[in-house]
This record gives structure tokens, C-alpha cells and sequence, in this order.
């Protein structure tokens, strides 16, 4: 008997699908990472309309722009798929949206989100014909599932989930298309002149996954030394607070543009860097997404979940590093409340050599203009409550 090749698909096509629905309604990285496996849906169901279940942000970046999703609708709060204060399975803005969901007959709903504790039962009311998603022990199983493993790439986790529903993987690398409005945005806030640009972000969700900013500003003087010329990049009150001081203890100047970016224009401008240097964050994600070559600063078990998977154009700079400095604790089963930094451990020179070696030789440029059925599809966006556009003929 033939070996099943890796990542064969684990379950049959679903015959007769005209309406898909994804649910990830989480951050910026997660969303990059789901990105091979709705590829792999659209290669698979060439012809059905597939909508993203996402969060309000999510709007803001993937409505009008090309790829494999048809439409954008904004979940309702739900406890632990879309946190917010107030929010509950039995509230009437849920029943609302779950009413109107219904409505649509989906064929097929995929749970991208997580163990399925909170998420599988939010896809089973959505009534698809077959449901998929991975469980987690003690979480509901939908039609097909399989077991979710902490210690597996998110990338991969998303494509065997598509898998179960017999689609094939296209590609394991995320692609998002810049569009003409993102390079325009970035065309309006960039300098021009012939220095190659390199970004620089910050920031991360998570505090100990933060490199310190006193790093970042020995790294941005060593770049600037080297004929780049140096931008900030990054949103929210800490990484404002950690740029300032970065530009505080940088002797080159740096071009700040922290808080001044949409997210398509943030698209735009990683897109005409040469090089993104960034914790294990979202902008690191969205960068090589679309095409920039990545220093990425990660904790190793980061790296093992979210890491980039190849190295041509990616490298990364890894602490092991799981006790907290202030206390001691171990940090790889709780939180003891420090917050801080676990990756301060990785020198100004690990990160340096990476980026000079990216910069000297950047391997072939990378175009993110996804093409889906011979040209962009475009999208549109839904918020709660609004009634959901539907096709002509169903």
C-alpha cells in the first residue's frame, strides 16, 4: 500500500459545496498564519464563496482587497472566540447573528480559532452541512476533527484542519496582495532617496516576548551606520512608549511612524522595506506575508508554533529562556505577573549579523500579488446585525 504523502488531505471533498465559512477572530499573526490553508480551501472549492469570520479589524484590511475569502462578517462577542466585556452564548445579539448565519446554508464551516473549547460550539451553530476543526481534550468534536497538539505550527495546524475537508495544500508560506491603495498610502509617509529601509517593530501583545528598547536603538544606530535608513513602525500606548524610547537612546535619527498607520497602509510600508526586524508580533507576520525579508526575535517555544518556516529570506534569533528574572517562576505553565522580558538575553550582535546577512544577500524578491481564479476576487464586509449580501443564484 502507497505511503500518504505529508499533509495529504485527511478526509474527502465535500460534494456539492457552494458556501463556505472560516472562523478566526483573533489577532494580526493569527490571521497570517490561517493563510495557506484558505489557499488550500479555494484551490479546493474553486467555485464556492468562502466568508471569514472575523473581528472588527479584521474589515479594515481584507474587505476590497484580493484573496481567498469572498466576504469579511464580524462576529459577535462570545466568550473565549471573541472577548469583550458583556459578551455571552445566550445573548440577543448572538441569537441575532447566529439566526442570520443560518440563513446563509453553509456547506462547509471550519474552526481555525483554537482547541475548540469556546470555538466548536460556536461553528456548530452555525448549521453547516459539515463542520471541521481540531478538539482539544474536553472539547466538543465537530463532524470531522482531529486532535489539537500544542507543540504544532499554527500553519500546519490550519492546513490539516483544510485537510479534513480534503483540501490540499498549495503552499506553506503566507501571501497577502498589497494593493495600488497600500503602496499609495506608503508612498505618503515615506522619504524618498536611494537608502534601503528597514523597519523596526517593537512591540508584542505579550510583554515578555519583547526585546528592550535599549537593543533596538543600539541595532537601529548600527543600521543606520550601515546606509539604511531606519523606520518605527507599531500601534497602542506601550509600543508609543517603547519608541520613544528607542528614539531617546538612539544617537541616528529614525523615521516614526507609530500610530500613523492603517493597516493596509502598514501593508504598504513593510512591503517597501528591504528588511522588518521584529519580536514574534503581528508586523512581523504581516511583513513576510507580504514579501519583506524578517529578523524575527522569538522564545523558543514562539518559535516552535508561529516561527517562519523557511530561511531563505526569514531568520530568527531565539531565547530558551522560561524563568521569570524578577521572581524565578517558570513561565512555560503560568504567568507570575513580572511581565518581564524573557528575550533581553539575546545580544545586539546575534540580530545585527542576521540583518546584515538579509541586506547583503536578500535571495529573490518575493511578489505577494495572490492571484486567485485568474484574478482578484473582491470582498466585501459585514458587521453584526446587517443583513449578509447573498448571491443571485444559489
Amino acid at each position: 500500500m502507497p505511503r500518504s504523502a505529508p499533509l495529504s488531505p485527511a478526509g474527502a471533498l465535500v460534494p456539492g459545496v457552494e458556501r463556505i465559512a472560516v472562523l478566526r477572530a483573533n489577532w494580526l499573526g493569527d490571521l497570517v498564519l490561517t493563510l495557506p490553508a484558505l489557499a488550500a480551501l479555494r484551490a479546493a472549492y474553486p467555485d464556492a464563496e468562502i466568508t471569514y469570520l472575523g473581528a472588527p479589524w479584521h474589515p479594515e484590511l481584507l474587505a476590497g482587497r484580493p484573496g481567498p475569502w469572498d466576504r469579511v462578517v464580524v462576529v459577535p462577542p462570545w466568550p473565549g472566540v471573541r472577548d469583550a466585556p458583556g459578551a455571552s452564548r445566550d445573548g440577543a445579539e448572538v441569537h441575532e447573528f447566529l439566526s442570520g448565519q443560518r440563513d446563509e446554508g453553509y456547506d462547509l464551516a471550519l474552526q481555525l480559532h483554537g482547541g475548540g473549547g469556546n470555538s466548536n460550539p460556536f461553528v456548530a451553530a452555525l448549521g453547516a452541512r459539515v463542520t471541521a476543526g481540531a478538539r482539544d481534550v474536553g472539547a466538543p468534536p465537530l463532524d470531522r476533527w482531529l486532535p489539537y497538539c500544542s507543540d504544532q505550527h499554527e500553519v500546519l495546524r490550519c492546513l490539516e484542519v483544510a485537510g479534513l475537508v480534503g483540501a490540499v495544500p498549495t503552499t506553506l508560506e503566507p501571501r497577502l496582495a498589497v494593493t495600488p491603495e497600500d503602496a499609495a498610502a506608503a508612498d505618503g509617509v515615506l522619504p524618498p532617496g536611494p537608502e534601503p529601509l528597514v523597519a523596526l517593530h517593537p512591540g508584542a501583545q505579550d510583554p515578555r516576548r519583547r526585546w528592550p528598547a535599549e537593543h533596538f536603538a543600539a541595532l537601529a544606530d548600527a543600521l543606520a551606520g550601515e546606509g539604511t535608513r531606519v523606520v518605527l513602525v507599531g500601534a497602542g500606548d506601550a509600543d508609543r512608549r517603547t519608541a520613544d524610547a528607542i528614539r531617546a537612546a538612539a544617537a541616528a535619527p529614525l523615521l516614526d511612524l507609530v500610530g500613523r498607520l492603517p493597516l493596509g497602509a502598514l501593508a504598504g510600508v513593510l512591503a517597501r522595506c528591504r528588511l522588518v526586524v521584529a519580536n514574534d508580533s503581528g508586523p512581523r507576520h504581516l511583513a513576510e506575508a507580504v514579501g519583506t525579508a524578517t529578523v524575527g526575535v522569538f522564545l523558543e517555544r514562539n518559535l516552535l508554533n508561529a516561527g517562519p518556516l523557511t530561511r531563505r529570506r526569514h531568520r530568527v534569533a531565539v531565547s530558551a529562556a522560561t524563568d521569570c528574572p524578577a521572581c524565578g517562576a517558570d513561565q512555560r505553565w503560568g504567568r507570575c505577573g513580572h511581565d518581564r522580558s524573557l528575550v533581553a538575553g539575546i545580544p545586539v550582535a546575534t540580530v545585527l549579523a542576521a540583518a546584515l546577512d538579509l541586506l547583503q544577500h536578500p535571495g529573490p524578491a518575493v511578489h505577494a500579488a495572490v492571484r486567485f481564479r485568474g484574478g482578484a476576487r473582491g470582498t466585501s464586509a459585514e458587521l453584526p446585525g446587517q443583513q449578509p449580501g447573498r448571491r443571485a443564484a444559489r
